[in-house]
């Protein structure tokens, strides 16, 4: 028993590395937006693929990919939008991490806020640069 939970700890440990050290990398990245990076990685997909958006709203997300989208949430949270009010964009930023940090505790409408929060059209008509 005490192995699975070492196991456990170690594989949430990583997962928290690999998360702060993706965003640290698109904070990082010169002349790149880190939301933009962001959405590419976790909004979008290869054709064929879910992207990690839908894996999470269908249940299948893993644990290391859900301490993703909270980290690139968070980051979110605290950048400043590429277009639009800031209100509206703290707002609907807010909400999936929200929304992210309710799938990634188990919590029983964690998926339905999920599916809620990831509202593409609303946030892009307000904030995504033409």
């Amino acid at each position: 028993m005490k192995k699975y939970i070492t196991i456990g700890i170690t594989v949430c440990v990583a997962s928290m590395i690999a998360g702060g050290a993706l965003i640290s990398g698109l904070n990082a990245a010169e002349g790149k937006d880190p939301t933009k990076e962001f959405m590419k990685l976790y909004h979008k997909a290869p054709k064929g693929t879910d992207p990690v958006c839908k894996k999470a709203v269908d249940g299948k997300a893993s644990k290391a990919e859900l301490t993703q989208l909270v980290a690139g949430y968070k980051a979110m949270c605290s950048a400043k939008p590429p277009k639009g009010d800031d209100a509206s964009w703290k707002e609907k930023t807010e909400k999936l991490l929200a929304a992210a940090q309710a799938l990634q505790s188990g919590a029983p409408d964690g998926a339905a806020k999920y599916k809620e929060a990831v509202n593409c059209k609303a946030c892009h008509s307000a904030h995504k640069p033409d």
